[in-house]
């Protein structure tokens, strides 16, 4: 099997296996279909359908179905935002690609993210409607950009495996803040955090440091923000 190297967290190069064109392409749809940028939706939606005592506010605040509006807010933060935040940055040359494959085209992004995230966690908590954990989900996001936006002047940790992280640390907030049963939800978004990690290094996106980077980032920053305000 042939080998590609890829840049190491300590500066290193790994040799990495080249794949199938097949087996590639299954890890390229992954990739897209568990992008970090669904991440918050995704918890914000089944959050909504396990838990619907703790978001009653935002029921009676619906407009066309059940909890629109939320919904509706998180997608435009997370999703919307982001993308066109990309898109200009590529149209006005800012950055070479919209898959953002460099250190140096993350950095806009980043900055962007850190903006519309705290933004996210202050106007929910000045609301005062959101359930704290739910607030102290979006700080733990914004504190793991902040996190992957310094660790990217030296390397390029995985932003997907932060985000499935951040999922996980949510998980064990959960279960160990609250003593909620997601014993579940946990083994499943560990399947997936670890289905997601494989498929970035089928495409030699990054090494296995910065993976394993990733999901330590995630889960400490949520740790850390259910510790805070949780």
């Amino acid at each position: 099997m042939d080998k590609e190297t890829v840049l190491h967290v300590n500066g290193d190069r790994e040799a990495l296996p080249v794949f199938s064109p097949a087996l590639r392409a299954v890890a390229q749809v992954i990739s897209y279909l568990l992008h970090p940028l669904f991440i918050p939706i995704i918890v914000t939606f089944l959050t909504v359908q396990a838990l619907p005592e703790y978001f009653v506010n935002f029921k009676q605040a619906s407009l066309r179905f059940a909890y629109d509006t939320l919904y509706f807010r998180v997608i435009m933060i997370s999703v919307l935002f982001p993308l066109l935040t990309v898109m200009l940055a590529k149209a006005l040359r800012f950055i070479d690609s919209i898959y953002l494959h460099s250190q140096q085209d993350r950095i806009i992004p980043y900055v962007a993210s850190i903006v519309y995230y705290f933004w996210a966690f202050y106007s929910f908590k000045r609301q005062g409607v959101a359930p704290a954990f739910f607030n102290a989900f979006f700080l733990g996001v914004f504190l793991a950009v902040i996190i992957s936006f310094i660790s990217n002047i030296f390397v390029k940790i995985s932003m997907h495996t932060t985000g499935w992280g951040g999922v996980i640390g949510f998980l064990l907030a959960l279960m160990f803040g609250m003593h909620m049963n997601v014993t579940i939800a946990l083994v499943i978004t560990v399947f997936v955090a670890a289905l997601v990690a494989t498929a970035r290094m089928v495409l030699s996106a990054h090494s296995s440091a910065d993976v394993y980077a990733g999901l330590l980032v995630g889960i400490f920053s949520q740790l850390l923000a259910y510790a805070v305000i949780g």
